[in-house]
């Protein structure tokens, strides 16, 4: 920071220019707290500190992106998910709060199995793979992507983390070769080509968002391979659009998944669905 008077700058007038571009308050304290490596606290306390020259400049870069549509965690770089600080960039999809029930679930089907072998297939930045390995160490964890570039934010998420996960790159199950598991999870890219809802994606990988045309594309292709992978008695956790519980359901059944049925997420929509190989 620089002294008053010497025409940088100020906290308020900083969050005048972020108002003034349509940012949201709390995003722009956020954003100027990394900047300047201060609480948000402490900025509502002294909104007359001046930033220098150098940091105002960044600060108005970040909130131009921001006003863009850019996410709030690409810009700050990191994300909490299910207790864990990640780091995040455009490589990988954000990961949303919504996808924590798909881990609550896992864990509760994990209590008790001394050493469960599971993989997340489509791991992004590690959030699932990372969150289930915390919650329940003795659980041998596999994450794959075909995104070279996400596996590189999940190796390095897992390295910052002292989390034992193994990598694998593929797509679906041509990363596990004839391995099989306890337990499958997948947040798969499952919103139709045509949604409205892309147009305000366009910042995050268009790969892990959507699998073109209804949807289900990806969650028909982990769902058609998945007995081959499954031990007896084991699951298949999946997290689909809230309007395509009734769909996956039937392709669990269709191919021979007993036990069928979905959770809900924390807005209460049909979030995950799973079932389990008799």
């Amino acid at each position: 920071m620089t002294p008053a008077g010497s025409g940088a700058i100020s906290v308020a007038r900083a969050l005048q220019e972020a108002r003034a571009l349509g940012v949201d308050r709390l995003d722009a304290l956020m954003l100027l707290g990394d900047v300047l490596s201060c609480p948000r606290t402490w900025l509502l306390a002294h909104d007359d500190a001046e930033l220098s020259p150098e940091q105002g400049s960044r600060l108005r870069a970040c909130f131009a992106r921001r006003a863009s549509g850019e996410p709030l965690a690409y810009l700050l770089g990191e994300k909490e998910f299910h207790g864990l600080m990640l780091h995040v960039d455009s490589n990988v999809l954000v990961p949303r709060p919504d996808t924590e029930v798909l881990v609550d679930w896992a864990l509760e089907l994990l209590a008790g199995m001394a050493q469960p072998s599971v993989v997340d297939l489509g791991t992004g930045s590690g959030a699932i793979a990372l969150a289930v390995k915390r919650a329940h160490p003795a659980a041998a964890v596999l994450a794959t992507d075909v995104s070279s570039a996400a596996l590189e934010v999940a190796k390095s998420n897992a390295r910052r983390l002292a989390l034992d996960v193994e990598f694998a790159e593929g797509s679906w199950w041509q990363a596990v070769a004839d391995c099989r598991f306890q337990l499958v999870l997948s947040n798969p890219p499952y919103i139709a080509a045509g949604d409205e809802h892309l147009a305000a994606l366009t910042h995050e990988p268009a790969l892990a968002l959507t699998p073109g045309g209804d949807g289900l594309g990806a969650l028909r292709s982990i769902v058609a391979g998945a007995q081959a992978h499954l031990e007896p008695g084991g699951w298949l956790l999946l997290e689909h659009g809230f309007d395509q519980a009734d769909a996956v359901q039937a392709l669990l059944r269709e191919h021979g998944f007993a036990a069928v049925q979905t959770r809900r997420d924390i807005a209460g929509q049909p979030r995950c669905s799973g079932g389990n190989r008799s």
